[in-house]
């Protein structure tokens, strides 16, 4: 039994390594981790704008080669978010934040090369340990969710929902809301079980819904723009080459890696499986875990070394296994992989477990091709670093009126629409002023991806209950998600609640 099950994971491998070498996925591959390395260098952009000014490239693509793309995309923004972080000061994404506590340090104590080589290797060790977890954990969950039904993919989610908008930094309140905005975006449309047109306003554009393109251009990538320009300033980036003999780490630097990898990596590997949490929050927590062991924590903040390796091994790991709820339960593990949920649904795949064995060459194909967009990104951020310390010169004057004009481009390239760049320029005022008001946008991408999709699972549930709302916690599976909701939900309000009532305290006690 046990040999079977080997012989079974072997022939799956082999179908995904075949999937992934073939000459178009490794095309693709390439061009998204090159592209992700480009945009997550440049202050500004983050993984959300990368994946939103690409969008538009995917729906010429064939299903797997756009997602392996896309993928390349994500987790290529991590490890060019660093370089800028090293040598500007300026996070490139922000679950590049922490890089910036000791990496600009060392940059201006002369070892700038070495902190990027450093990056690099950590980060490669902590995306390989993700995608190990991946090709052990995936296959089994999605095996066990096989056994799911509506009532407890609602439940989950919900669960997911929740837990990305209140869990994430910010206003839990605030995050709450935008979900529940995302939602009302979403039911615009036909509806699936009436056919009657629901707040399309008698526009007959709206028939099909809002294009979650539009919207996420919108958001993210002109919003972002329009922003930067205001904020973002040219950095004083050194032109001289950095050489490939400057980036080799001593044997001090080698004896202290190893172990703030291991710790960040099996750190992101957790916290990137649970939905909705991300990279930012494990390089944080890998950070104040590095401080606590370390016997000198005075150093950290000064050019601890330990304080990048296991950061940038914490984030690489965590966007790799956030890949498990998004591939095996259909639900999203951060934002940004909420558009590649509505990219396969675009492209006709049902995201969750049913892609395991139903398109096992994709299912397969993706996680192969991490290896080798992880070895690309390897090259491309060892011998070439002097070429991605020149794109940090790239006058802003010129960087983001080519940013629209590609946002223009892509999007019409798509459904020759001209109501879609209105859709884009309306979401883009509504993006600015949420930014400006504090409202994040990534709760509501996941409540417009997931929103029709618990409409779709509550009716199902009530359709076979009878409209018997109990359904929902007669399940067990089911109760345990609706319970583990309720648990986060008020955990995080009384949260908050209490953070407010402090300053209220400390300044009647100061009376």
């Amino acid at each position: 039994m046990g040999t079977d099950l080997f012989g079974q994971f072997l022939g799956q491998l082999a179908l995904g390594f075949e999937t992934a070498l073939s000459l178009e996925n490794l095309l693709f591959c390439a061009i998204g981790v090159t592209l992700g390395t480009f945009l997550g260098a440049l202050p500004g952009i983050g993984v959300l704008v990368s994946m939103s000014l690409l969008f538009p490239i995917t729906f010429h693509l064939e299903p797997t080669a756009a997602i392996i793309m896309l993928g390349g995309i994500y987790y290529g923004t991590t490890y060019g978010g660093s370089m800028s972080s090293i040598l500007l000061n300026v996070p490139g994404t922000p679950a590049n934040a922490v890089a910036c506590l000791d990496g600009f340090p060392m940059a201006r104590q002369g070892r700038a090369a070495v902190a990027l080589s450093i990056t690099t290797l950590s980060s490669f060790f902590g995306a390989s340990v993700g995608i190990l977890v991946i090709m052990l954990f995936a296959p089994t969950i999605a095996a066990y969710a096989l056994e799911f039904g509506p009532a407890e993919y609602f439940s989950l989610m919900l669960l997911g929902l929740v837990a990305a908008s209140t869990i994430s930094p910010g206003s839990p309140i605030k995050g709450i809301a935008m979900v529940f905005v995302g939602i009302a975006i979403g039911l615009v449309g036909t509806d699936l079980n009436s056919g009657v047109h629901r707040y399309t306003f008698g526009l007959l554009e709206l028939r099909d819904g809002i294009s979650l393109l539009a919207v996420a251009m919108g958001l993210f990538g002109v919003t972002e723009v329009i922003a930067s320009i205001r904020t973002v300033k040219q950095g004083d980036v050194s032109r001289e080459s950095i050489s490939f003999l400057a980036m080799i780490p001593t044997r001090d630097d080698m004896r202290r890696f190893w172990m703030p990898s291991i710790r960040g990596a099996a750190i992101g590997s957790f916290i990137g499986a649970l939905p909705g949490t991300g990279g930012v929050i494990a390089s944080f927590l890998s950070y104040a875990t590095e401080k606590r062991v370390s016997k000198t924590p005075e150093a950290f903040g000064h050019g601890a070394i330990e304080g990048l390796i296991g950061p940038e091994a914490a984030n690489n790991a965590s966007d790799q296994t956030a890949f498990i709820p998004t591939l095996t339960l259909g639900i999203p593990g951060s934002p940004a992989l909420a558009l590649i949920l509505g990219v396969l649904m675009i492209h006709g795949v049902s995201p969750g477990p049913s892609m395991v064995t139903e398109r096992p060459e994709m299912f397969w194909g993706l996680i192969m091709s991490f290896w080798i967009g992880n070895a690309f990104l390897l090259i491309l951020n060892l011998p070439f670093i002097g070429f991605w310390v020149r794109i940090l010169t790239i006058p802003y004057y010129i960087l983001y009126p080519a940013i629209l004009f590609l946002v223009c481009i892509g999007l019409y390239s798509v459904n020759n629409s001209v109501f879609d760049m209105w859709m884009v320029v309306l979401f883009s005022l509504f993006g600015y002023g949420m930014r400006i008001m504090g409202l994040s946008a990534a709760p509501l991408i996941l409540g417009l991806v997931l929103g029709p999709m618990m409409e779709i699972q509550f009716r199902r549930t009530l359709i076979f209950s009878g409209g018997d709302f109990t359904a929902f916690v007669d399940r067990p599976i089911s109760a345990v998600f609706l319970c583990v909701t309720a648990v986060i939900l008020g955990w995080t309000l009384l949260s908050f609640i209490r953070s407010k009532s402090k300053p209220v305290e400390q300044a009647a006690m100061g009376e």
